[in-house]
């Protein structure tokens, strides 16, 4: 058996809510200014109404709209696949599918919650959308699922993506979306970092800053967010509800469930489908993997913190290094994230995941052993969840089984590859002092 696939009516017809299913209530966002909770309503401002209505449900399952199913089997369901190859190549004793989600228009998973922004927003009477995006593929994603449903999408991408990876913003550009390299001077918030940071690679953050004011200050315009709020990780779980049924078909359990986490999108998507499974006592393991340059879950604090470098957004318990810090210009963009997403982050804290970091080069090797042995080049965020495979099948038994979310391909990241082959990428210290500097900045909740 080499692939499993779902016959397109078998593609899911509600998303998972993992909310009620949490053993502790999730800490709420708090209002800056009062300390207080944040009212949902509030939030409308800058999401759709139903993406708020969902943010804060306690619904079990989601319907999931007609109109997205139709989009989504524009290339869902995507495959599972066993990793024969690798696992030869590993010489390990223990089994390993991926699930490919690179299959997608855009190359990531990212569209499963673009396509349902879009929808919602759509049917609000929204015209315009802003963002932000790290690596691109947000970006990608929002511009490509705008094109589905007649909206026009502006991308804030960080500066350190926005030079290494050109063609990101051409493709961007292919589905209408107008890319701009954060920070730019088009926001009050980008004009104050490039007067303190005029040589600044970007974040997240700041992009992310620029984006909300843009929302908040043009008329008709939406705000679409890629990853950490509930709603996004609620849309993902598309991949592990897939996920669940291809293995039952394949009769197999997974035990070890891998995947790369940045703000947490893909790697909530893809596991937490199988929470209610592992609170019933059976044996799974969830690794949320990150770089060594920007370790949240690792060396991050959890506390209530800021979503963004600008302090335009409410306040998160979460797993943070300090909304002010700026991690290194790393080729993995999409994983350049201060903060965790609360869903996981309150799992980590309740130790049902567990967490891990690697260098860049050492992620880089694992993703060219990869495409050697399963003939697909992942991008770099990918290679994360890669290396943490090849290093749990080395000591793995024949009873496992090694799960992971293949999150998209590097097609648009062959300068990042071209940097490896030639030995001029450069494996990033954990930047103590920085982190240090920016977890005092932290807000007193």
């Amino acid at each position: 058996m080499k692939k499993v696939l779902l016959n397109e009516e078998e593609l899911p017809k509600q998303w998972y809510n993992v909310l009620p299913d949490l053993p502790e209530q999730l800490p709420p966002p708090v209002d800056p200014e009062t300390k207080k909770p944040v009212d949902p309503a509030k939030l409308t401002a800058i999401f759709a109404e139903e993406c708020v209505e969902q943010e804060v449900s306690t619904k079990r399952f989601i319907d999931i709209p007609e109109e997205v199913r139709k989009a989504y089997a524009m290339w869902r369901p995507t495959p599972l696949v066993r990793a024969y190859n690798l696992e030869k190549a590993i010489g390990t004793k223990a089994k390993i599918f991926y699930k490919n989600e690179s299959v997608s228009p855009p190359g990531s998973h990212k569209p499963n919650t673009a396509v349902a922004q879009a929808y919602y927003n759509k049917k609000e009477g929204t015209k315009n959308l802003v963002t932000e995006t790290g690596a691109g593929q947000w970006g990608s994603a929002l511009s490509f699922a705008g094109a589905q449903f007649g909206l026009n999408v502006k991308v804030y991408m960080v500066r350190a993506s926005f030079e290494q990876k050109p063609y990101r913003k051409l493709l961007m550009q292919s589905w209408g979306g107008n890319c701009l390299s954060s920070p730019t001077d088009q926001t009050e918030v980008g004009r104050r970092i490039r007067k303190e940071f005029p040589d600044t690679s970007g974040s997240l953050g700041i992009a992310i800053s620029e984006a909300v004011e843009d929302a908040l200050t043009h008329k008709n315009t939406k705000y679409a967010i890629g990853s950490v709020s509930n709603h996004v990780l609620l849309h993902q779980t598309v991949i592990g509800l897939e996920t669940e049924k291809q293995l039952a078909d394949a009769g197999v359990k997974p035990t070890i469930m891998i995947g790369c986490v940045g703000g947490g999108s893909n790697f909530g998507g893809f596991i937490l489908p199988f929470f209610p499974r592992k609170m019933e006592g059976e044996n799974i393991r969830f690794i949320a993997v990150e770089p060594k340059a920007c370790p949240t879950f690792t060396k991050g604090e959890y506390v209530y913190d800021y979503g963004d470098t600008g302090k335009v957004t409410p306040m998160f318990k979460m797993y943070t290094l300090g909304s002010s810090f700026i991690p290194p210009a790393i080729h993995a963009g999409g994983l350049r994230y201060h903060g965790d997403a609360p869903i996981l982050s309150l799992m980590k804290k309740l130790g049902l995941i567990e967490a891990q970091a690697y260098h860049q080069r050492e992620v880089f090797e694992a993703g060219v052993l990869f495409a050697r042995t399963e003939g697909i080049l992942p991008a770099p965020e990918t290679n994360h969840a890669i290396k943490a495979v090849i290093e749990e099948a080395k000591k793995a038994s024949a009873d496992d089984v090694i799960v992971f979310n293949f999150s998209g391909h590097g097609h648009f990241d062959l300068s990042a590859y071209d940097a490896y082959f030639s030995g001029r990428l450069e494996d990033y210290e954990y930047p103590e002092e920085e982190i240090k500097k920016a977890l005092k900045n932290l807000p007193k909740i």
